[in-house]
């Protein structure tokens, strides 16, 4: 990318930001950007200017702004990691959203792409391993409400274990027995997921190959438009868009 070695923070945020306006409104002017980052119009203005430069928008004063493919590609790519970081502090350290927003904001121009890729490894393994789970990212919680300086006597994580061995046998036993596979296709709004496998070679297979989801990679549903055209689903940090005959052919496993 021709830009991006040489982007700012400063420059990313705006980078950002007409990101998510074009989302919402196909296309940003210099007063909406000014209103989301909260800056004066002379301060839009330069930096729309030194990103048009880079190749990154197509920028013309009093007229709409807009990506260009490598702004978009960049963009996208700092929509993850900020995606990515907000889901750790929010999911496992039980950060509340205004300060998990906030400390994603300052940390997504400095995370590296390896430790990003560990930081949601590490979130998807808590989520799938039989000894981890929501259960006990939530004595973490407890724990954290407490405040305990340290961990509970050893006694209860012998209770811990027993308990997470009878869980695992009984969720065993009930796929196990399942007569049918759950498709993506039969997720709601809000439904999280572990991907199982793909039937088939096709270009979903692909698509989520591209984005690095392979089997028991985290899904969570956004929107389902209606029965029969797109589901909005995030994974692996990215916000994609699937049709339903490709949702039909992700085999999940539901979480929660």
């Amino acid at each position: 990318m021709t830009g991006s070695a040489t982007l700012s923070a400063s420059m990313e945020d705006y980078l950002e930001a007409i990101y998510h306006i074009v989302a919402e409104k196909q296309a940003a002017r210099a007063k909406d950007i000014a209103l989301r980052l909260k800056v004066n119009n002379s301060s839009v203005t330069g930096a729309l200017r030194a990103l048009s430069e880079k190749g990154l928008i197509n920028y013309a004063p009093y007229d709409v702004i807009t990506l260009t493919s490598e702004g978009k590609s960049l963009a996208e790519e700092i929509v993850r990691k900020h995606e990515a970081l907000k889901d750790f502090f929010v999911t496992i350290l039980h950060i509340s959203e205004e300060e998990a927003e906030k400390a994603a904001c300052g940390m997504e121009h400095t995370v590296s792409p390896n430790i990003l890729d560990r930081l949601m490894r590490f979130t998807e393994f808590l989520e799938i391993c039989p000894r981890g789970g929501v259960s006990w990212i939530e004595n973490f919680w407890e724990n954290v409400a407490k405040g305990c300086d340290r961990m509970e006597p050893y006694e209860d994580c012998q209770r811990c274990i027993q308990d997470c061995l009878a869980e695992f046998n009984t969720k065993k036993t009930q796929i196990d027995a399942s007569e049918g596979e759950t498709l993506l296709r039969d997720l709601t709004r809000g439904q999280r997921c572990k991907l199982l496998k793909i039937k088939g070679r096709s270009d979903v297979s692909r698509k989520l190959k591209a984005i690095g989801a392979a089997r028991g990679s985290i899904f969570e549903v956004e929107d389902v438009a209606s029965p029969d055209q797109l589901m909005d689903v995030k994974v692996k940090g990215y916000h994609i868009s699937l049709r339903k005959d490709e949702a039909a052919k992700i085999v999940v496993e539901p979480l929660g």
